[in-house]
């Protein structure tokens, strides 16, 4: 086995037969000279773990792995990050800029959320995938690239592919390497073997001894469906180790929605003597969790969600103790 691979196995943590499969898989596309890889997976599921886990595994792993979130980027900026620009190709372009795709040459470049990009855009993604060539904004010469393109999304593309929001070239394109990484709750007990894996990692990063969870913890964590995923379980064992002082995980620790969900009608008491203040920081650390999972730790999509401004979202998550992991 090469470093490459073992990196593989390393990284991504379980051993249901779901993650071996994906694992397999992965080490085979890495190997391959497959240009395009298309991962799809629910929010949380570790899509970039898998594309950087491929990218560390191929003969590309000496050169740059490039991470763009094609959301984050906004779509009138997104042509100029991707291929760059020449100097005065539009006001305020004062000199060259070369773009990620370039910086990637010879490696990896991952698309995250493909089906945010805009159709002009998807246009000339397919151009590259097919002639490995680009132009810069207000080039007139096309620059030439070697790049394996991983992309991802947590959407059905043929859904999008119907609605006119993907084009229909772009997805078949894509689709002819494509991975299915599994939810959290159809991997049995993987759920365990992650936790005990991230309470071995918490317990160096904050200095305590957690043997694990209790009986009745680890009978919740398997009924629970965990639709944020492994990102939902790392966030929720991390808020553990900040805020309570056990040695082992209780159910008391365990947010109301999560014992909810898996006993309808049961909730955890606030500690004897709690006050307004008290519940109420409560409820805001439990809301900001809960939509930081959701929206896959996205800042600008929680504070959307949450209806408060970006700088007042990290502002409560301090004052909250929260980390945006």
């Amino acid at each position: 086995m090469t470093r490459g691979q073992a990196d593989v196995a390393q990284e991504l943590v379980g051993e249901h037969a779901n993650i071996s499969k994906l694992k397999r898989l992965m080490d085979r596309v890495a190997h391959s000279p497959a240009r395009t890889v298309l991962l799809y997976g629910e929010t949380g599921t570790g899509k970039g773990l898998v594309a950087r886990s491929i990218h560390a595994a191929s003969n590309r792993s000496s050169n740059e792995f490039v991470d763009i979130n094609c959301a984050a980027i906004p779509a009138n900026l997104m042509e100029s990050e991707l291929f760059g620009h020449e100097k005065g190709a539009f006001t305020g372009a004062s000199e060259r800029k070369q773009g990620l795709v370039e910086v990637a040459n010879r490696g990896t470049v991952f698309l995250d959320e493909i089906r945010e990009m805009d159709l002009t855009l998807q246009a000339k993604l397919l151009s590259l995938f097919d002639a490995h060539q680009f132009r810069r904004v207000g080039a007139t010469r096309p620059t030439s690239v070697d790049v394996r393109f991983i992309t991802a999304t947590n959407k059905i593309l043929l859904s999008e592919v119907d609605a006119g929001t993907f084009r229909e070239d772009l997805y078949y394109r894509l689709q002819v390497v494509a991975l299915n990484i599994p939810p959290l709750r159809d991997r049995g007990d993987d759920v365990m073997v992650l936790t005990q894996h991230f309470i071995k990692q918490y317990n160096r990063l904050y200095k305590r001894t957690i043997r694990g969870a209790s009986d009745e913890t680890r009978d919740i964590f398997m009924k629970y469906p965990w639709p944020g995923n492994v990102r939902e379980l790392k966030n929720l064992l991390e808020r553990v180790f900040i805020l309570e002082d056990e040695d082992e995980i209780l159910p008391r620790h365990l947010p109301d929605r999560i014992l909810r969900a898996v006993q309808p009608g049961a909730s955890v008491p606030g500690p004897a003597g709690a006050g307004f203040h008290e519940a109420t920081a409560d409820f805001q650390r439990e809301m900001i969790s809960r939509t930081l999972s959701e929206t896959g730790d996205n800042m600008q999509k929680a504070a959307q969600r949450l209806k408060i401004s970006r700088h007042a979202l990290r502002h409560q998550m301090t004052k909250l103790g929260l980390r945006n992991a």
